[in-house]
């Protein structure tokens, strides 16, 4: 694992925008696995940045996201589905039918997982795969426990990840118990792996994912396994 350390949030986000601006340029069709949460929020503005000062095309890329909540209209203003609008698709030339999110809305949700894992077998691997790390150390929603092997699956979210997103709800009896999510083994496949952290809440996880063992109750340890991985983390987040 490479591990890139940066003054702060903004020094994160221009080094991960720079990575994702090389991928982009440096491939014909370009597959990058995409991120969502405060976390990534100034990457993508950068993005946007390059697209609109003309360094930087979508037409040719196609996007995977990590997840989506379970039972989220697309349209619902807490969906990754619009996360992804907001932030990015709505201000690049990237056409629609080239980016894929998990659909938490489908009647059969075992057969979404099935079929997300097909297109990513047919478009994928990801030629970079943005990923944020959770303070108990999920990657995507895979959280503690998850199987090393998963694939593209239905997830229970652990009480301190609904705790973390309740900030983007009303109430946190509105953040949702279940997602669904790329697995770990899905993320693994991954060409290049860029792990994103910024600020305190993220330093012990942080900690423990450079100096532990993998470990399943610790998803993020997986990422030992990767032979290509860079972790981009501000002073606060590599405070311990």
């Amino acid at each position: 694992m490479d591990i890139i350390i940066v003054k702060n949030y903004i020094e994160m986000s221009k080094y991960a925008a720079g990575l994702v601006g090389d991928c982009i340029r440096e491939n014909d069709q370009p597959v990058l696995g995409l991120a969502t949460g405060g976390t990534p929020v100034g990457m993508y503005q950068l993005l946007v940045r390059q697209y609109r000062a003309g360094l930087l095309s979508f037409k040719n890329v196609r996007t995977f996201n990590l997840d989506e909540y379970i039972g989220l209209d697309p349209a619902h203003s807490k969906s990754y589905h619009r996360y992804m609008q907001e932030h990015l698709f709505s201000h690049v030339d990237i056409p629609r039918d080239q980016t894929f999110i998990p659909d938490g809305m489908a009647g059969n949700l075992q057969k979404e997982c099935r079929h997300y894992e097909k297109l990513l077998k047919k478009f994928g691997p990801p030629d970079l795969q943005i990923l944020g790390i959770g303070e108990n150390g999920h990657i995507g929603f895979n959280e503690p426990g998850s199987d090393f092997d998963g694939h593209t699956h239905v997830i229970r979210l652990a009480d301190s990840t609904r705790e973390a997103n309740a900030r983007y709800f009303q109430s946190p009896d509105e953040v949702p118990s279940h997602a669904i999510t790329m697995g770990v083994k899905s993320i693994l496949r991954s060409k290049k792996i860029v792990l994103l952290a910024s600020g305190e809440r993220k330093a012990a996880a942080v900690k423990r994912l450079l100096e532990g063992k993998p470990d399943p109750d610790f998803p993020a340890s997986a990422l030992s396994h990767h032979q290509d991985v860079i972790l981009i983390a501000d002073k606060k987040a590599f405070g311990e």
